[in-house]
């Protein structure tokens, strides 16, 4: 069970980060504390380590429902998986600026965060958070938004 700061196997968002490179931590940090103030929110671990910021309720027309992080990264040593709910296609333009990254549908990959423009990334995830949680404010999420805007 999740009780906000540790994931179903017990894990905290704490400890987790220790089992890092000393590069993937030092930005880890750097991401925490700027998807924090973004969200005011406090991260909590999400399936088998991504750091997620704010919450969102979704609710298909299958009957499936949950609930997902507004915006979250997921760092392994090497490599930071940014997630933005909303989808990539929407920030192309501000993606052209980042630096060097890859994208698939929700995803922004970054080697570390000396690869990119600070803020640009931070724009982006920024413009992401308020646009999740903007269709949020009415009820739960009725589609997969970064299917919507491919």
């Amino acid at each position: 069970m999740r009780d906000g700061m540790t994931d179903h196997d017990g894990r905290s968002v704490e400890r987790y980060p220790a089992s890092l490179d000393e590069q993937t931590l030092e930005d880890s940090e750097r991401l925490i504390e700027m998807m924090q103030r973004i969200s005011g929110h406090e991260p909590t671990l999400w399936n088998v380590g991504t750091l997620g910021f704010g919450t969102y309720h979704y609710q298909y027309d299958s009957g499936r429902e949950g609930d997902g992080h507004t915006i979250g990264f997921y760092p392994r040593n090497g490599r930071l998986t940014i997630y933005l709910m909303d989808g990539t296609a929407r920030h192309s333009e501000l993606l052209a600026k980042l630096g060097k990254h890859t994208t698939t549908g929700y995803c922004v990959y970054i080697r570390q965060l000396g690869d990119v423009e600070l803020p640009v990334l931070e724009r982006i995830v920024r413009e992401s958070y308020e646009f999740v949680e903007s269709k949020s404010q009415a009820g739960p999420i009725r589609q997969i938004l970064w299917k919507a805007q491919e």
